[in-house]
């Protein structure tokens, strides 16, 4: 990410200080800011999502595929479901859910406590899916619930193709 437009904005607007020793961004630093300050953290949106739909659609145009799954983290929250045809929740335990964060961004359970509360209720995201994937079971049910997944959008697909196709 080192010398990317986005990248030499967020150093503009908080120093650089905001950076690693490398130049690549101190995400640590980051998200300590932008949890810490609402003006700061719409800032950052305000940023990087035009850009990030901009590539997204960029990279949308060089695929050949049936159907995309289109990986967005906060997908709710930045009001974005629309753009979508379908909404894939993959579910995990509260618990399970800070464990991870702690162990991806080496922060403590009250850091990762923090980031969840910024987010919308696990109840709300799930009423907002079309599919669950639930991801703290078994990998054989996880196995079996992604390969009737695939089979279904690979149907959806199938289906969308041949109503545009009669239009």
């Amino acid at each position: 990410m080192p010398n990317t437009y986005a990248l030499n904005m967020i150093k503009q607007h908080f120093g650089s200080t905001i950076l690693n020793n490398d130049g690549s961004l101190n995400r640590a630093k980051l998200r300590k800011k932008i949890f810490s300050d609402p003006v700061e953290k719409n800032w950052l949106n305000d940023l990087l999502h035009p850009l990030i739909h901009q590539e997204t659609q960029r990279q949308l145009t060089l695929l050949d595929s049936p159907y995309v799954i289109w990986v967005v983290p906060l997908l709710i929250e930045n009001n974005l479901a629309h753009l979508a045809n379908r909404v894939l929740v993959i579910d995990v335990t509260p618990e399970e859910q800070i464990a991870r964060i702690i162990k991806r961004d080496g922060i403590s359970q009250q850091e990762a406590k923090n980031i969840l509360s910024n987010q919308v209720s696990r109840t709300r995201r799930l009423q907002k899916a079309d599919d669950i994937i639930i991801n703290y079971d078994n990998n054989l049910t996880l196995d079996e619930t992604i390969a009737k997944l695939h089979q279904k959008y690979l149907q959806l697909a199938m289906n969308a193709c041949q109503e545009t196709h009669n239009e």
